[in-house]
């Protein structure tokens, strides 16, 4: 194996596992890129992102430009992008010598784009995959180096499998780097191509007169960010779990005193939820002190 040396671009708690990765590794990491530090919480302080404190922390030269348009790379065999969130134009993307690689989380050529983890599930998915792709400049187009397919549990969570997908493609990145000489890049096929569009506003609110089941996976690909929703009394309330019931009646109305509430097809029953400004609770909690009866309308 050779030792290489590499750029790594990334921003948020997905790209963390990665860099820790290349950090422990033999290769030597020249310059790391994320996002600018950003103003956030109350006193609006500066917030530096999770990457640029890891790289802080093994003392590696950072660099946050808020274009690359202009930017000239350090000299590197290879590049490393996870999630950074800039464009990269035609000079970053030939500029290493085994030019950029991504971490992206789904199995390519389904779910390119935006979200594919909430999309993944959204969807109603059992299968998925982490692909190490070779960057150009489509959308996700490019040809994947190495690849892990996997099963998702039936009740799986967007912030789990985020979580199980940063960990398998940290491992698969140093594999694909320790090999990269001798890995055989394998072209995307045309063939069952589909968009994770970024979620909206739209996405979050349920729509009751969806299946059950479809509403189920949405809750779940929206857990625990930016959260599927109901309206109550004027209130948004958060959902973060709920079960499927083989039951009918009124679209979009209770069926009784526990937060069972009637679908396009079959019925949805809430377990986990949370009104603004309080902390994350159980059905049996939540109408401890709020009173929902049969045919309340949550439309």
């Amino acid at each position: 194996m050779s030792k290489r040396k590499i750029i790594f671009m990334g921003t948020p708690d997905f790209a963390v596992p990665a860099l820790e990765k290349l950090i422990a590794s033999e290769h030597e990491i020249v310059a790391v890129y994320t996002a600018p530090p950003k103003p956030a919480g109350r006193g609006q302080e500066l917030r530096k992102t999770a990457v640029h404190l890891i790289a802080e922390a093994a003392g590696l030269q950072i660099l946050t430009p808020a274009s690359l348009k202009t930017e000239q790379l350090p000299d590197a065999d290879i590049a490393v992008v996870v999630a950074y969130g800039l464009l990269l134009p035609q000079h970053i993307l030939s500029a290493p010598k085994y030019g950029c690689l991504n971490i992206h989380p789904s199995a390519l050529p389904r779910w390119r784009g935006a979200a594919p983890l909430q999309r993944t599930i959204m969807a109603g998915d059992t299968k998925t995959a982490v692909c190490i792709m070779q960057m150009d400049a489509g959308l996700d187009t490019g040809a994947v180096l190495m690849r892990e397919d996997f099963d998702l549990p039936a009740k799986i969570i967007a912030g789990e499998l985020h979580d199980k997908c940063a960990e398998i493609g940290a491992h698969l990145t140093l594999e694909t780097i320790n090999n990269i000489s001798s890995l055989k890049a394998i072209a995307q096929v045309e063939d069952g191509v589909t968009y994770a569009k970024k979620i909206t506003k739209e996405d979050e609110k349920i729509d009751w007169s969806k299946p059950a089941q479809e509403i189920e996976n949405i809750i779940r690909g929206l857990n625990p960010f930016p959260s599927a929703y109901f309206e109550l009394n004027a209130q948004k309330i958060k959902v973060f779990a709920a079960d499927v019931v083989e039951a009918k009646g009124e679209v979009g109305y209770t069926l009784d005193d526990s937060l069972t509430i009637a679908c396009g097809e079959y019925a949805l029953r809430i377990t986990n939820l949370q009104k603004a400004g309080k902390r994350a609770m159980t059905a049996k909690e939540f109408l401890a002190g709020n009173k929902v009866t049969a045919v309340t309308s949550l439309l």
